[in-house]
């Protein structure tokens, strides 16, 4: 049976009509999604994650002996790194959470720490964590986010593992980070213990002896300054003889879960306590 002239086209526009509105309903939708998500990533400053660059290793390469026994610190600029990213250092200074700058330890723990002071105190942290880093680079990162952002009341810095290759370089670093910190805020500073598992014997006594000079510096600082907190991992470690094989996977990074649950524990407690 044949349509009347017209009565086809007047159904079409209206089909047309009808498919433009339900891809604009779509949109509206999408773009309505996208906004309330936005808007739940501004006001919530645990949402944003540092951003990891995985390209190389945890452990800096080594030569030695060295001047004092532990070898010389070979190049660490490629290693592994956890940087994060400006809108998470910012919302993290707006809520007066904690900056942390540290080593390989620090990168390969940061995760974990986030979550743990999330849920354990609602604390938001913007790290700057970077394998193989003397406290000489940490503290050049502290300095660049206090002149670019400014700094929260605490700051945690967990590095130093690296300067047993060079003891004596290292007290200049917690004066200088303290300088840049001012008295006002607490520096909290985890202590180091180094002794690496495949090494030699006397090479290994070497790192043990020179983790104590650098614990040492740090305990001399922190009789100078009432603002430096130190954070004993190295304590913790050698209370009973069994932890370090326990709580170390080689010597110097935390063994996963215990080892790196221990060492937040740490952290988390003392920033907690402010």
């Amino acid at each position: 049976m044949g349509e009347r002239p017209g009565h086809a086209h007047h159904r079409k526009p209206s089909a047309l009509r009808a498919f433009l509105g339900s891809v604009v309903a779509i949109v509206v939708t999408l773009l309505v999604v996208a906004l309330l998500g936005g808007v739940l990533v501004v006001l919530d400053p645990r949402s944003t994650s540092a951003d990891t660059t995985v390209g190389g290793s945890y452990s800096v390469p080594s030569s030695g002996p060295g001047r004092y026994g532990s070898g010389t610190l070979g190049p660490w600029q490629k290693l592994i790194h956890r940087i994060s990213p400006e809108d998470q250092i910012r919302e993290v200074l707006a809520f007066d959470g904690v900056f942390m700058f540290g080593d390989s330890i620090a990168v390969q723990d940061s995760s974990a720490l986030e979550r743990l002071l999330a849920d354990r105190t609602g604390d938001s942290i913007a790290f700057h964590d970077w394998s193989g880093q003397p406290a000489s680079a940490a503290v050049d990162a502290l300095e660049e986010w206090s002149r670019s952002y400014g700094l929260p009341r605490r700051i945690v810095i967990a590095a130093g593992t690296n300067d047993i290759f060079d003891p004596p370089a290292f007290e200049a670093q917690v004066e200088r980070a303290l300088r840049i910190a001012g008295p006002d805020r607490t520096v909290y500073w985890v202590n180091v213990y180094v002794g690496r598992a495949k090494v030699s014997a006397a090479v290994r006594d070497a790192d043990l002896a020179n983790s104590a000079w650098i614990n040492q510096q740090l305990q001399d600082a922190a009789f100078r300054h009432p603002n430096l907190r130190i954070i004993d991992w190295s304590g913790f470690l050698t209370s009973q003889p069994n932890r370090p094989a326990q709580y170390l996977r080689d010597g110097v990074h935390t063994s996963q879960p215990v080892g790196g649950s221990a060492r937040n524990e740490l952290i988390a407690d003392a920033v907690r306590t402010r």
